[in-house]
């Protein structure tokens, strides 16, 4: 499937304002969902627009969204600002058979900007993945087992990191939102529930059960290794 999203539309003063506004209003900002147009264009790439305070607030604030929601990643389309920006975080407490089989470990906080992924070698995982502008929803999606992400720091350096199974699908997805790609845009459609379905019919580790019961494969997602997302 081949995804083009248009750049945004807003240029770096509309995007200073709109973060400015964001930081001032002393509450935490909503997660927009999906429809919201930030979500479905490529984010400006992060060359300065934002001070070094600015953008140390940003960060702490995006934080404090992603925890209150509670997420494992928030990027910043998803507060509609369209820069390429987003945080990661996963220190949840999860059932053992699930976290052996999906390989998910704990994530330490981080903060990425500008961040392409590249898959390493060429198996997938396929899970269900959800997302908090899509509200209420999951469905399964093929992602690369382990990908290398470049990106840079907060404090402008430039940093390559591989990571690999659950660590590897966050990183993903929110690279993802910063290019205009939401989950369903990769997922197995037939494989889309309801959060109060997936919990009556289908929870478990893995995805055999709702595989047989709503007719999906797994997926092969168009990954191939070498290529930047």
């Amino acid at each position: 499937m081949s995804h083009n999203p248009p750049e945004t539309a807003l240029n770096n003063e509309q995007i200073r304002d709109t973060v400015e506004r964001i930081l001032s209003a002393g509450t935490l900002p909503p997660i927009v969902q999906a429809g919201h147009p930030a979500l479905r264009q490529r984010a400006a790439a992060f060359d300065g627009q934002l001070s070094a305070n600015q953008l140390d607030r940003l960060i702490t604030l995006m934080r404090q969204v992603m925890h209150e929601a509670p997420g494992v990643g928030l990027a910043a389309p998803q507060l509609g600002i369209p820069l390429q920006i987003a945080v990661l975080e996963d220190q949840y407490d999860v059932d053992p058979e699930a976290a052996a089989l999906r390989k998910r470990s704990p994530l330490e906080f981080l903060a990425i900007l500008n961040p392409r992924y590249t898959a390493v070698g060429t198996e997938l995982a396929s899970f269900y993945e959800g997302c908090l502008s899509l509200n209420g929803l999951q469905a399964v999606v093929a992602r690369p087992e382990k990908v290398l992400l470049e990106f840079q720091a907060p404090d402008g350096s430039a940093v390559q990191q591989e990571f690999a199974g659950w660590q590897a699908r966050i990183v993903q997805h929110e690279t993802d939102h910063l290019n205009g790609i939401l989950y369903v845009d990769r997922a197995q459609l037939r494989s889309l529930s309801s959060n109060a379905e997936y919990a009556a019919h289908w929870a478990e580790p893995g995805i055999s059960r709702a595989q047989a019961g709503l007719g999906f494969d797994a997926g092969t997602a168009p990954f191939p290794a070498g290529q930047v997302y």
